[in-house]
């Protein structure tokens, strides 16, 4: 007996993958907080180095690279963060830190956007960070590069431009906790699944951006991501 809904589902969120037709479906988008020393540092933390903390997305957070970023709503200060997303492959829980990238299928360049005054209050108030974080379009993402032709990325470098100008530039080799780490981390804390997404934080260098700016974004062996705010 097939299934029936009293309305019709949402479509699947899902992202390309560079050379094949198939698509990659998502299942969760899990995020790493401040995972770059002098991100942390910008963001008036203390960048020793303890356990790490994770946030989430929506699925339907997802704006595909190229596509236009509508600036969102209740903000005036909405800032991009680049970063390298690591889309697992294989379902995993208390996964070893040595089998943690066995289980990533493919890397991609995405950009957490966030409404940095939402957050701001919410820091200050100690509550979860959702309404800065997981709103509509809040994480476009570039076509997935799989491990097979991007190899596993320890170093490189890491970049972001607004209208032309550098705003972040770093390297991945600067992350406090490296992807390997952050997945065997985080599948202690859940059962990862093959379609998930893991966000793993920005360099510093995060700023506002406006209706009209074009933001361009990139991590080598990865190509880049792009999009307009309107």
């Amino acid at each position: 007996m097939s299934q029936t809904y009293v309305f019709a589902p949402q479509p699947q969120a899902s992202l390309p993958v560079k050379g094949i037709d198939e698509r990659f479906p998502v299942h969760r988008i899990y995020c790493v907080g401040q995972n770059y020393a002098d991100h942390v540092v910008e963001m008036g933390g203390d960048p020793n180095r303890s356990f790490p903390f994770f946030f989430q997305k929506s699925p339907d957070c997802l704006v595909e690279g190229g596509a236009d970023f509508p600036y969102p709503s209740q903000t005036n200060d909405v800032h991009h963060e680049i970063e390298l997303v690591v889309a697992i492959g294989k379902d995993g829980a208390d996964i070893a830190v040595e089998d943690a990238l066995n289980h990533v299928y493919a890397y991609a360049v995405g950009i957490d956007m966030t409404r940095r005054d939402l957050q701001a209050v919410a820091k200050k108030a100690g509550r979860p960070w959702e309404t800065a974080k997981s709103f509509d379009h809040s994480a476009p993402c570039g076509d997935l590069v799989r491990v097979d032709e991007a190899g596993h990325l320890s170093e490189g470098s890491i970049w972001l431009k607004v209208n032309g100008e550098t705003r972040q530039s770093g390297d991945l080799n600067q992350m406090i906790w490296k992807a390997g780490e952050s997945i065997a981390y985080l599948s202690s804390l859940f059962e990862l699944k093959a379609g998930d997404l893991i966000f793993t934080g920005t360099p510093a260098g995060v700023g506002a951006i406006q209706r009209g700016d074009i933001i361009e974004g990139g991590i080598d062996k990865l190509g880049t991501v792009h999009c307009k705010v309107v």
